[in-house]
């Protein structure tokens, strides 16, 4: 659940930083339920306009959990990721995601 979109926006979008707290954790991980962190946001469900005049759109809403440096803390990365997150200096997820929409 995000607590607070970063950079003193009303909310986020493709690329930006939230801060947001854990609500489901499996139970041997890294990251504990209720634990407040730091996510990219990866995909949203709001269309978003690009350069060339299309757009993007994804079915859910999508967060890459990072520490305070901006990188991942996680191995893999599930599901598309849009090329945007590399105009954001977010080129580590990008290595990680199997699919680039």
């Amino acid at each position: 659940m995000c607590i607070q979109a970063l950079k003193g926006k009303k909310g986020a979008r493709l690329g930006d930083t939230i801060v947001a707290s854990v609500k489901e954790a499996h139970p041997n991980g890294k990251i504990k339920k209720g634990k407040v962190v730091y996510g990219v946001v990866v995909r949203a469900a709001m269309q978003r306009g690009r350069c060339d005049g299309s757009e993007v759109k994804f079915d859910d809403n999508a967060v890459v959990l990072v520490d305070k440096q901006g990188q991942p803390i996680g191995t893999r990365v599930f599901g598309p990721v849009p090329h945007e997150l590399r105009q954001k200096k977010h080129v580590k997820i990008l290595t990680l995601a199997g699919h680039i929409a």
